[in-house]
């Protein structure tokens, strides 16, 4: 998807696109409902030439970037850093601060897609390493209310729920959060009578 805002230009570096190998599903003169025309075409790549972007184009690639993440490649000659910032938070993926060239665009679109692979990646793993640090957190509270309330050691305790997330098919975490949720129910209970 091209969002250019001079005709012109947009017609050049549509060809040139075309010319390389890309397909063009739109090309859009302003940022104006930019947010539904991503939604509704799903482009691979946006690209982005505006003479003057403002802050309505960086909200709506904020939650498209939110809710649909793609390559973005913003070529301004606004080149304020603090637009910059802005605009690398709000998930442009390659900032060119030049005007739109259409030989230089398939070397912009390469290197946001590189960096958008590249930021996927560091966030899958962060998710990843968030998730398994939650589930640390589910085992170690689980052995804790089993040793409290069976009285079992660390130990004993781990082999319990190990034992349960196999004979359940389940993961040790699912397993750890099933215990909790039993566990301080009946502890509850206890402290109710």
């Amino acid at each position: 998807m091209l969002v250019d805002d001079d005709r012109s230009r947009a017609t050049i570096v549509e060809r040139k696109l075309r010319d390389v190998g890309f397909e063009v599903l739109s090309v859009i003169p302003t940022a104006s409902g930019l947010l539904y025309q991503m939604a509704q075409q799903e482009p691979d790549v946006v690209i982005i030439a505006l003479d003057s972007p403002d802050r309505d184009v960086l909200e709506s690639l904020s939650i498209a970037s939110s809710h649909n993440p793609r390559p973005v490649v913003m070529f301004s000659e606004a080149g304020d850093q603090s637009f910059i910032s802005d605009a690398i938070r709000a998930g442009v993926t390659a900032y060119q601060a030049q005007d739109i060239n259409a030989e230089r665009v398939r070397a912009a679109i390469d290197i946001a897609v590189a960096q958008f692979s590249a930021f996927n990646n560091l966030r899958e793993e962060l998710d990843e390493t968030r998730r398994q640090l939650e589930e640390r957190k589910l085992v170690e509270k689980a052995k804790g209310l089993l040793m409290t309330v069976h009285k079992v050691d660390e130990e004993e305790a781990f082999s319990t729920l190990r034992k349960l997330a196999m004979d359940k098919n389940r993961t040790l975490g699912e397993v750890a959060r099933e215990v909790i949720e039993i566990l301080e129910r009946t502890q509850l209970k206890g402290k109710g009578r």
